[in-house]
């Protein structure tokens, strides 16, 4: 029987050695990058998710190829809901600046009235632009709030606005840097800039009120119906 003993490494020319230890350093290389990548190819959606990808009332239509870029679904429940915001808050502010007694009120209201003017002619113009049709009107949940803020009166009006304005904002606020972050659509994108801007702006001045009531806020991370917020005594 033929017996084999194996050589120590030192026997070995230099050459042969060199060759050896190149090979176990290409060969830990690709063992590390396929364990790299598998988990990645694997578990694609799973990391997709946990990236926090946009997500939005889906209206049917797909991925659309535009002039400026992919148009996905969450980029048009996006454009449709920085139009809608402004359908309520643009009434809500014109309502503080004839109604608030308290400075703090009128400036926020001339804050919303002016901002989302502004945005409103940006919003139809990307509708436009992307063929998203928009509404016209605010949603069945934000005439509710219109209608409470009307119902309301003194004090009672100037608290329930800034706390219906400021977590309005605040919700937003979220969505349009997750959508300013991932969009491929440069209007998007555009409207995405001008709209985290203005919402800044507008959570700022609501704030500067001394109004908000932060624990109510933190109560809920789903929209409020209108009778979920109460003005605080």
């Amino acid at each position: 029987m033929l017996s084999f003993r194996r050589r120590p490494l030192s026997s070995y020319s230099v050459a042969t050695r060199y060759t050896v230890g190149t090979g176990f350093v290409i060969t830990a290389l690709a063992l590390t990058l396929i364990a790299l990548l598998i988990p990645v190819d694997k578990f694609g959606g799973r990391a997709a998710a946990a990236a926090g990808q946009p997500v939005g009332e889906d209206d049917g239509a797909g991925i659309l190829s535009t002039a400026y870029g992919p148009l996905t679904p969450a980029d048009r429940d996006f454009v449709r809901k920085v139009r809608l915001a402004g359908l309520w808050e643009l009434p809500a502010g014109r309502q503080a600046q004839q109604r608030g007694t308290r400075p703090a009120i009128r400036t926020a209201g001339e804050h919303l009235v002016e901002g989302h003017a502004d945005l409103d002619r940006q919003v139809i113009q990307a509708g436009q632009a992307l063929g998203i049709d928009l509404p016209n009107q605010p949603s069945e949940q934000q005439r509710g709030w219109l209608d409470q803020l009307t119902r309301a009166q003194g004090d009672e009006y100037e608290r329930l606005f800034i706390q219906l304005l400021r977590r309005a904002h605040g919700k937003v606020f979220a969505l349009v840097a997750q959508i300013r972050a991932q969009t491929r659509n440069s209007k998007v994108r555009a409207l995405a800039t001008s709209a985290n801007t203005t919402v800044l702006d507008h959570i700022t001045v609501l704030e500067d009120s001394g109004l908000v009531d932060f624990d109510a806020l933190a109560v809920t991370d789903k929209t409020p119906a209108p009778s979920d917020v109460r003005p605080t005594k």
